[in-house]
């Protein structure tokens, strides 16, 4: 029994004008309608997808893509034991940057500090705008040594930028970071882990502003539902050989 052929799809019935004006004011090259319906309205969808994960102001992952890629590295590190890094990064004294020189200049520090951020990390790592003037780098495969050099270059990077705010003058700012590597064999949260790196990223604004903390710590308590969780199967298995091991006492006694 053969089933009925999909009718073509005719694009120009469908209400596509304001994606594509989106799509090519962020400078995405959309196909031709003639170049084959499928094509074209596959190359919007890709396109949409792709902006709804990036922040339109600084080009960087956004916050919900950045909270997607945290809970895939959670479970990666949980399941691998490989070390794996999250840093915060604030910009200090931002509100007194807007207030004293408008958002517009705000704006245009914002989108040099992401730019500083991304030219310092591996094409593997996620650079993202969390909210405000705040950033987050998520790290995966990341020794202690090696995380530690990224933080002070991203720091010290900034930190040497000058920012053109008007055609007389630049600006100079700099940033305060936190980070938390993650616990290793430990089906932990993204929110936990989030908690670790703002906790050191206070601190280090707490110490001064302008520096680097980063907590080492990768073994964490645990709760009773993370426990069920991690031990749950092996109690189960433990009972199940249990089980088996009276049984066959009973049948060879």
């Amino acid at each position: 029994m053969s089933s009925a052929a999909t009718p073509p799809v005719d694009v120009h019935a469908l209400r596509l004008d304001d994606a594509r004006a989106l799509l090519e004011h962020d400078g995405t090259e959309l196909p031709a309608p003639a170049d084959g319906p499928t094509a074209y309205l596959q190359r919007i969808i890709d396109g949409l997808c792709e902006l709804s994960l990036r922040d339109p102001l600084t080009g960087l992952a956004n916050r919900r893509h950045f909270r997607a890629v945290l809970s895939r590295e959670i479970e990666i590190v949980a399941r691998s034991g490989n070390s794996a890094l999250l840093l915060m990064l604030d910009i200090d004294h931002f509100k007194k940057i807007n207030d004293t020189h408008g958002h517009l200049a705000g704006d245009k520090v914002l989108q040099a500090v992401a730019r500083c951020i991304a030219s310092c990390v591996r094409p593997q790592d996620t650079v993202a705008r969390y909210g405000g003037e705040e950033f987050a780098i998520v790290m995966p495969d990341c020794q202690a040594a090696y995380g530690e050099t990224v933080a002070e270059r991203v720091r010290q990077s900034v930190a040497a930028l000058s920012i053109p705010a008007s055609p007389v003058i630049n600006l100079e700012i700099t940033t305060s970071v936190g980070g938390a590597f993650a616990p290793v064999w430990v089906r932990s949260t993204a929110d936990l882990w989030i908690e670790r790196a703002d906790t050191q990223l206070y601190l280090a604004k707490a110490q001064g502003r302008n520096r680097v903390c980063i907590d080492h710590q990768q073994v964490i308590s645990v709760s009773p539902e993370e426990k069920s969780l991690l031990f749950g199967n092996l109690a189960l298995a433990d009972s199940a050989w249990g089980d088996l091991t009276d049984s066959s006492t009973q049948r060879f006694s």
